[in-house]
């Protein structure tokens, strides 16, 4: 199944199966007798009022994203640690009603009774859709076209275990050579169809969703081209790992049945992260629009005294998934800068950069109006500097991984920014990539906020560098 109807029927499994453990607590806690009762709550209020509060606790910690190839028990571990983080909260909310209104704290064995409830009936309504999706692959239904770079023992015997394990879903379609030696093979009857250099058209003939990469420890650039040549094809990319790196603890190893897996550059704030993260940037954006009104409008001022031109600056950027987007900022060079040397990069002491402009830069002032594109969802406070399309196509050629950044929202502010300098090179574009890379592996509200800090600092002292 694709996955908005996996969303879809989980949506309706976890609908039907909450409201019916709702509806059988309700019948032992009101209709049995067994229990002293108040009054009687109404059910269907009560029942909609529950429904949604944990659709909001499974939105948050990613109970809704799509699924593949993930163990059964994988899914009861995390409905167990999204239902305990609910009635933790549920239970703390009785305590202050027990507090304010003086019922009974022996309220709170009730919660217990319909966290046991909920569990079995919700666990078995995941259960079923896993297990009906889990039919539906071994059937040949909604399975997935995969390829395996190199052509070797080991990939031979991730091969075997991938045919003999029909629920992955996985049919391995194609091999790619990393060398011309490995051309002209065969390995259950899967030819290898051509060589990484084309790596690009065996995707898509092929119609690829799933790219497993089997070399060797010292074939790093190899490793390198493969990722590179896979981005934009919206594929999922896993490496074998070498044994070293399993033992170091260097990779991050997921299972395949009986082979560890390396995911490549995976998606590793939490979903529950990723809400707040946006949540706090709406939040953000709204008090700075407003606490820095005052110097917004001192600074239109001071700008058009200045200098002929429009006040604020609006440019292409390039966006989360390379969608175009326009950056909103005060303008701080002459009119028209680029009108006679097209698109370059800014440089420290540049002499297009009017006086006012200067201190703008300097204590980071012309980038307050970028609070609207965070509002429209365009940006964030944290993330990787927006680029222009015509230096993110540019690089992109001359620097493997280079669209990686496009993987986040970009933001005002990144791991890059506080440690590192203007953009006035090739090399200093590759530097700012790694810590860029480095942040999109490690994000976490944490860093988020060491991030911001660092940003304060600097703008205190006038240190860092921005675009």
């Amino acid at each position: 199944m694709d996955k908005k109807t996996e969303k879809f029927l989980i949506l309706i499994t976890d609908f039907v199966a909450v409201n019916i453990a709702w509806l059988l607590f309700f019948y032992l806690r009101v209709q049995t007798g067994w229990f002293y009762v108040i009054a009687q709550p109404d059910v269907i209020m009560s029942m909609f009022a529950v429904y949604l509060y944990w659709l909001i606790v499974f939105t948050f910690v990613g109970m809704y994203r799509t699924w593949f190839a993930l163990s059964r028990f994988d899914e009861l571990s995390t409905l167990f640690k999204a239902s305990f983080v609910g009635m933790f909260l549920l239970f703390f909310l009785i305590i202050y009603d027990d507090y304010t209104t003086g019922i009974s704290t022996s309220v709170r064995f009730y919660i217990f009774l319909y966290w046991i409830i909920f569990l079995f009936v919700v666990g078995a309504g995941r259960l079923f859709i896993r297990s009906l999706q889990r039919r539906l692959l071994v059937k040949g239904i909604g399975r997935r076209n995969a390829l395996i770079v190199g052509f070797n023992s080991k990939s031979n015997e991730i091969h075997s275990s991938i045919s003999k394990f029909r629920e992955l879903g996985l049919d391995v379609v194609a091999y790619a050579a990393a060398n011309d030696s490995e051309l002209k093979n065969k390995f259950r009857d899967v030819p290898v169809a051509d060589t990484i250099h084309n790596l690009e058209k065996i995707i898509d003939d092929y119609n690829i969703k799933n790219v497993i990469i089997s070399l060797g420890r010292h074939e790093e650039e190899t490793i390198l081209e493969v990722i590179s040549r896979c981005e934009g094809r919206n594929v999922e990319i896993k490496i074998v790992p070498d044994l070293y790196d399993i033992i170091s603890g260097q990779a991050k190893v997921s299972q395949l049945y009986a082979f560890p897996l390396i995911d490549v550059m995976p998606e590793l704030m939490p979903e529950w992260e990723k809400k707040i993260k946006r949540l706090m940037d709406i939040i953000l954006s709204l008090l700075l629009i407003i606490i820095t009104l005052p110097v917004t409008l001192m600074m239109s001022l001071l700008i058009k005294l200045e200098s002929k031109g429009p006040v604020f600056y609006k440019q292409d950027r390039s966006g989360m998934n390379g969608k175009v987007f326009k950056i909103f900022k005060f303008r701080t060079m002459i009119a028209d800068a680029e009108k006679h040397s097209g698109p370059v990069w800014s440089t420290k002491d540049d002499p297009r950069i009017t006086r006012i402009g200067k201190f703008m830069r300097k204590v980071r002032l012309d980038e307050i109006p970028q609070a609207i594109n965070i509002l429209k969802g365009e940006m964030s406070f944290v993330g990787p500097r927006p680029e222009r399309p015509f230096f993110v196509e540019k690089l992109s050629q001359e620097i493997p991984l280079y669209k990686r950044r496009l993987k986040v929202r970009p933001g005002i502010t990144g791991w890059a920014q506080v440690k590192h300098k203007y953009d006035e090179s090739i090399d200093d574009v590759k530097m700012k990539l790694r810590y860029d890379l480095f942040y999109i592996e490690n994000m976490s509200l944490r860093m988020d906020f060491k991030i911001l800090f660092r940003t304060i600092f600097v703008v205190l002292f006038g240190k860092g560098h921005y675009d």
